[in-house]
């Protein structure tokens, strides 16, 4: 019981209509549903083979940023569960009723040590994926765009790493993976996983409550030498690759959208079962925990995108 995995990001755009053309046609989501708010009108985008609702949101306003991250819990009951671990910890919960978000029922929200906001659902809509659940091909017809099967995870910044790291293993369940420690001793880096993955979220040093990348699941490195042609033939800005971390043992590529959000399209990893112990790099090799085979972290990655 508990967390189960990442359900989806919540962004900021200036421009919808751009942001629909690249999610669309260069990145391969599927557009589920528009909604027209006071906040902000917004977009509902998934993956081809996820079924719920959606897995990143996009909304309107001027400036590009992060609005939310949402994780999906396995039962019902754990909202009550963790609200009462979270409030025990000292953060003030924020009960969502069921209806008042766009595909999914009730929720809890609450702001990180990372001043980040941070959801818990548990009922998603169900919308369907582009393969049947009886006798499925192994791929979907007609995909467009590098078309990731599912979103992966986010990394986000936090001033205080070991201080959202301790809330996330201590009170959420999570499993450290890895991390990064400075000469002092001190985690500047944390990645954390509840899925059985490499890591769903992590947190880097940086100021609080901003947004370094989410990212997508490709399912080998053919696709990820594949993505790379598509952005190439579209313009899209590409920040690093397609090269492999340290970190996690995966292949990568860091791009940019239109709007100036870096995304990432991921593949490869291991997997951390219960007992994993965790991996360590020092700061010193900072460098190669982040890109294995450059050795060195370019200004751009480390640069912050709100």
């Amino acid at each position: 019981m508990g967390v189960l995995r990442l359900s989806h990001v919540d962004i900021t755009v200036p421009d919808l209509d751009l942001a629909a053309a690249y999610y669309t046609q260069v990145l391969g989501l599927e557009l589920v549903e528009r909604e027209a708010s006071a906040d902000g009108d917004r977009l509902f985008f998934k993956c081809w083979d996820e079924r719920d609702h959606h897995s990143l949101a996009v909304r309107y306003h001027p400036r590009v940023g992060l609005d939310r991250f949402a994780f999906k819990v396995e039962h019902e009951a754990d909202l009550d569960e963790l609200e009462a671990r979270i409030e025990a910890a000292g953060i003030v919960v924020h009960r969502i009723a069921d209806g008042e978000e766009i595909g999914q029922g009730e929720s809890i929200r609450f702001e990180l040590p990372s001043g980040h906001e941070m959801e818990l659902v548990h009922n998603v809509h169900k919308v369907g994926g582009r393969l049947p659940l009886l006798n499925p091909k192994p791929i979907a017809e007609g995909l467009i765009g590098i078309a990731p099967p599912r979103m992966d995870h986010l990394l986000v910044q936090a001033e205080e790493v070991g201080e959202v790291s301790t809330f996330f293993r201590e009170v959420l369940d999570f499993r450290l993976t890895e991390q990064i420690v400075s000469g002092a001793g001190h985690q500047i880096g944390a990645f954390l996983e509840r899925s059985h993955r490499p890591h769903d979220i992590a947190f880097v040093q940086g100021p609080n409550g901003t947004l370094h990348h989410f990212s997508f699941w490709l399912d080998d490195w053919d696709h990820v030498r594949r993505a790379a042609d598509i952005l190439a033939f579209n313009g899209i800005a590409v920040d690093i690759g397609p090269t492999r971390h340290g970190i996690t043992r995966g292949e990568t590529i860091y791009f940019f959208d239109p709007m100036g959000t870096r995304n990432e399209v991921f593949t490869g990893g291991y997997r951390p079962d219960p007992d994993f112990p965790t991996i360590t790099w020092t700061e010193d090799q900072i460098g190669r925990a982040i890109f294995y085979y450059e050795g060195d972290v370019n200004q751009r990655f480390v640069g912050v995108h709100t």
